[in-house]
């Protein structure tokens, strides 16, 4: 008889500024869900102008700190270029350049709409300005697009699906063409500088890690929806998903890097122990 499937998970922080109470939650999360020995840590680091390598030396220390031991080497995104060119060449075909800034999106959507505008995992639902524009006509600093409902048709399905162990545990998710059109839309597969997309480099670097759950804040739930079509499209594996809850202040907002005065190192630096960071996050 088969054993039970490995449950292999990530940490993936960017090394942007220090860690704070909310990346100690998502980091025992994603530790406690997988199996003995199958954590790993990557470091998102494709943003090269925010990265800072003295911010990617306190993740290893805060991580270490707290009791958290991972496999080697750790993946490191800048070093994955090629593999993202060769993801975004594979879905050249259902992609297109794209030229506008969020000011130009913002009135696009704005005229002669009222009310509030839609919004999905990237800001504004882009409304398709530029999607008659050909890869051939890419023009230096343009964005490279996913055309969402070409995308559909190459897949050759109306919605996508994925499940949760958090959400509704052992259920389908599932959403459809037309709500991921209208909710979602045409998301960047290839950033100004950078070559590359937060929605690209994590659904191949989950493929080659072999993870088998990704662990990750409600927050990005609706992120979660492409990421299983760029699985699709891209013949990859969709892992199981665990959406958590997210750690707040005391106003109920989200924790966020600039919230300094919750990084893990000043509660470090001010006699905390990692069973007090536990306690504080309840964990």
């Amino acid at each position: 008889m088969a054993g039970a499937p490995v449950r292999r998970t990530r940490f993936a922080p960017s090394p942007t500024g220090l860690l704070h109470l909310g990346h100690a939650y998502a980091a025992l999360v994603a530790q406690h869900s997988a199996d003995p020995g199958q954590f790993l840590l990557r470091i998102e680091d494709i943003d090269r102008d925010r990265c800072r390598p003295e911010y990617e030396a306190a993740i290893y220390a805060d991580l270490a700190w707290l009791g958290l031991t991972w496999q080697q080497p750790v993946m490191r995104q800048s070093d994955r270029m090629a593999a993202y060119r060769d993801a975004l060449a594979r879905l050249a075909p259902l992609t297109y350049p794209c030229r506008c800034r969020r000011g130009d999106i913002r009135a696009a959507l704005s005229a002669p709409q009222e009310g509030a505008l839609p919004a999905g995992p990237d800001g504004l639902v882009y409304p398709g300005t530029c999607r008659v524009r050909r890869l051939s006509d890419a023009e230096p600093g343009d964005v490279i697009r996913l055309d969402a409902a070409r995308a559909f048709d190459a897949l050759g399905r109306d919605h996508v699906a994925f499940r949760d162990q958090a959400i509704l545990p052992g259920q389908n998710h599932a959403l459809f063409r037309d709500q991921f059109l209208n909710g979602i839309g045409d998301v960047i597969l290839s950033r100004r500088g950078m070559g590359t997309s937060y929605h690209l480099a994590v659904v191949v670097d989950d493929a080659a890690q072999d993870i088998t759950v990704v662990t990750r804040g409600k927050d990005l739930f609706d992120a979660t929806w492409v990421h299983v079509l760029l699985q699709r499209l891209l013949d990859l594996p969709t892992p199981l998903y665990h959406h958590h809850r997210l750690i707040r202040d005391d106003a109920g907002k989200r924790l966020a890097k600039r919230d300094d005065g919750r990084a893990i190192r000043h509660y470090r630096d001010d006699g905390a122990t990692p069973q007090d960071i536990r306690r504080l996050i309840g964990f």
